[in-house]
């Protein structure tokens, strides 16, 4: 084992353990996996020893492969095994996918007020050289606890990969990390300063929840039963900027692209497919859809996700070429065989539009435009968060547990609405959404 992965999910099977499965013929880069969330998936694999399927989805055909490039799975709780590989100088990557919220980092890099990170590092603080590794609840704890083992071993650097739709992911990891184990133990700041390596990624291919009939479909393509098989499109992209000191595996024979900054294409990817996935999400669900598909299918949805990369593209750095990006995404989100679920992409929402759609309005109003697409964007997400309070969105529960509390997102989407000229009726249902009763 060479590489440790944090957040056992269909994406990271679809993408980082494809393209590794891909480039290691000689199967020197294996991974150990450790679940965040599924307990169930840790048991499929280990069954399976590891193996499983990725269906690649075209609008008209399927194809198999059957990836071998996992070849420990764990339980996220197993902190004995994941401290045991981090202090192994064998290993030398660990990757990571646990969505946006899952790093607990605030945007401009500190750790949020969390009691669970607050609870991980007075245990890592506590933690003797000699003593079993405490629990630990939260992903940042884990990392650190993982980190202060190989900084005891003294086994020699590590890069950390962050694989989640964060700008700047790790640069922003390794702040929230550095600020995390200050509180701990001012060796460990001082050794992942100087030791531990941090790569920012763009990460890129759409992967749904798996049916049965996806199940069905694997078993049909290679004759075996795979209780775990993963279906996503074609299209992929993994774009990486950063070293790695102890080597990595090579990820570019699979089409990974290794630059030195990667803010152009984060900027496009998290705007343009990022934002448009939450666009459908919060225009689409309260009309009924089910799926990416079905939302693009919608002439009134379509135009407004059209004109808001309008406005996204003027905000966008040279080289990111978004004309021909959109092209491929129209393609990409009108397949009808990926079936996305809108109500899988609304999770997290609170975050996700902060990050994905705010900075495009106040880019457009910086310039005197009117920002109307995006603006419809914010009002669309408002009206969700009010109709279905069920989704899973833990920002959006904060904010409606006490009213006193909105002095982030929604006041200062109150705020940017005041200054909305070009349509007042726009204006004042934002304004007013963003103003009503803590449900919105």
């Amino acid at each position: 084992m060479r590489v440790v992965h944090v957040g056992l999910g269909a994406f990271h099977r679809a993408h980082q353990a494809w393209y590794t499965d891909v480039t290691d013929a000689s199967s020197e880069w294996g991974i150990a996996a450790f679940s965040v969330r599924s307990q169930g998936r840790v048991a499929d694999l280990a069954d399976q020893g590891g193996l499983y399927t990725v269906v690649e989805r075209a609008p008209d055909t399927d194809r198999a492969r059957i990836v071998g490039s996992i070849a420990a799975v764990h339980h996220g709780a197993d902190l004995d095994a994941f401290v045991s590989y981090l202090a192994d100088p064998a290993v030398s990557i660990v990757t990571a996918t646990v969505t946006e919220s899952g790093y607990r980092i605030a945007p401009d890099g500190r750790p949020l007020n969390d009691p669970a990170v607050d609870a991980d590092i007075a245990a890592l603080r506590s933690w003797t050289r000699h003593a079993p590794p405490p629990p630990m609840e939260t992903v940042p704890g884990r990392l650190l606890l993982g980190l202060q083992a190989r900084r005891r071993a003294d086994v020699g650097p590590i890069s950390i990969v962050p694989c989640d739709n964060l700008p700047s992911n790790g640069s922003l990891v390794r702040s929230g990390l550095l600020a995390l184990a200050d509180r701990a133990d001012p060796q460990l700041v001082a050794w992942i300063a100087d030791t531990v390596a941090f790569v920012s990624t763009v990460v890129d291919r759409i992967t749904p929840a798996a049916s049965r009939e996806v199940l069905e479909t694997a078993h049909r393509l290679t004759g075996l039963d795979d209780r775990s098989p993963v279906v996503t499109e074609p299209y992929h992209e993994w774009i990486l900027a950063g070293d790695f000191p102890l080597g990595r595996p090579e990820w570019e024979r699979a089409g990974a692209r290794f630059v030195e900054d990667v803010e152009p294409f984060e900027r496009r990817k998290l705007v343009m497919l990022n934002g448009a996935h939450t666009i459908l999400a919060a225009a689409g669900i309260p009309l009924g859809h089910e799926t990416v598909a079905e939302a693009i299918g919608n002439p009134v949805i379509r135009d407004l996700v059209e004109r808001f990369w309008n406005e996204a593209a003027r905000s966008l750095l040279p080289g990111a070429d978004p004309d021909s990006y959109q092209t491929q995404l129209v393609e990409r989100f009108a397949n009808p065989r990926i079936r996305h679920r809108l109500e899988q992409i609304a999770a997290d929402s609170t975050l996700k539009v902060r990050l994905r759609v705010l900075p495009v309005l106040e880019a457009e109003l910086a310039s005197g435009r009117s920002a109307e697409a995006s603006a419809e964007a914010i009002a669309a997400w408002l009206k969700l968060a009010r109709l279905r309070p069920d989704l899973p969105d833990p920002a959006a529960q904060i904010l409606r547990s006490a009213e006193d509390t909105v002095d982030g997102d929604l006041a200062r989407l109150a705020a940017v609405a005041e200054r909305l000229t070009a349509d007042q009726s726009l204006a004042a249902h934002l304004s007013s959404a963003a103003r009503s009763e803590p449900s919105s």
